[in-house]
């Protein structure tokens, strides 16, 4: 999400990035079993991409303690979000007290304020035998296939806030990122995905460019969609972005997100190039934004010729 916030965030006039917060392993997570905070890693990343001064902030909120009691594996960022939540009084706020200090450009808003736990059920391939995982962190860990995920409790309410801001939105994205442990958490929050569902925008589905080991392993942007249905039902979305150049060398293990025909036949599907330059498994933050302002205009061009 940073990426696509980095490219699109001087181009739109009310930004609201709405974070899962499932998010147990790292940092995060000790300061969640520790202090009972929200988990501020998701949080301190577009924070730092919507900054005034992004490059400082990126640097100075990514710096991680290597050393120190009590500080070893601690980023900066996680710290003063959770310093800023406690001195303000809630989590949320404290990421309003965040927003200012740092003259983000846009707002930072949880999908849900509950103390969330992502679950998996997956499959094993040599017995085929169904296992549960919980933790956002152990599930792409874990052996076998993810069939499902869920949230427990499965009724965590949406934050109002994340739900207005759906329902006022003239353009709603999804993704990049995760497809099991960061986008769908968000959708599977008790009211997220009927707000978009209910919401006049148009709603974008941006699919990942390289598949995720232990997660997504050999994924099209077919079986990403089929994803997305099986636990959302069909037609949450709009049109679905995904990447068209293909044939880069990547890390072992990990293999480009081809366009296919189940996709196509399942929604509108635009390819175009949205590949970083310098790293052929990231979105270039610049094609990303070009990209969806052009699907954005041209929608905008139908209604105005069809009304």
């Amino acid at each position: 999400m940073s990426a696509l916030l980095r490219g699109i965030k001087n181009h739109a006039a009310d930004l609201a990035a709405i974070i899962t917060v499932a998010d147990d392993g790292g940092s995060s997570g000790m300061l969640r079993r520790e202090l009972g905070v929200l988990p501020p890693g998701d949080f301190r990343n577009c924070l730092a991409a919507l900054a005034d001064s992004e490059a400082l902030m990126t640097r100075l909120f990514q710096y991680r303690f290597g050393r120190g009691s009590g500080l070893s594996g601690h980023s900066f960022g996680n710290l003063f979000i959770t310093a800023m939540a406690e001195i303000s009084g809630s989590f949320e706020r404290g990421l309003a007290e965040s927003s200012e200090v740092l003259a983000v450009q846009g707002r930072v808003l949880p999908s849900t304020l509950q103390d969330v736990t992502l679950v998996a059920h997956m499959r094993e391939a040599q017995n085929g035998n169904l296992s549960r995982v919980a933790g956002e962190s152990r599930i792409p860990q874990a052996s076998g296939v993810i069939e499902r995920v869920f949230l427990e409790p499965e009724d965590a309410p949406a934050y109002p806030e994340a739900v207005r801001a759906i329902l006022r939105a003239d353009l709603v994205i999804a993704g990049p990122g995760s497809l099991y442990t960061s986008v769908l958490p968000n959708l599977l929050v008790s009211g997220i995905a009927e707000a978009v569902r209910a919401s006049r925008a148009l709603k974008v589905y941006v699919c990942n460019v390289a598949t995720q080991k232990g997660e997504t392993d050999a994924y099209t942007v077919g079986d990403h969609v089929a994803a997305l249905d099986a636990h959302l039902g069909p037609g949450v979305f709009s049109v679905v972005l995904a990447n068209d150049s293909l044939g880069h060398e990547l890390p072992q293990g990990v293999a480009m997100v081809e366009p296919d025909a189940v996709a196509e036949a399942t929604y509108r599907l635009v390819t175009t190039n949205l590949l970083a330059p310098d790293c052929a498994w990231r979105h270039d933050p610049a094609r990303l934004r070009h990209a969806i302002l052009d699907l954005y205009q041209t929608e905008r061009t139908l209604e105005r010729l069809s009304s």
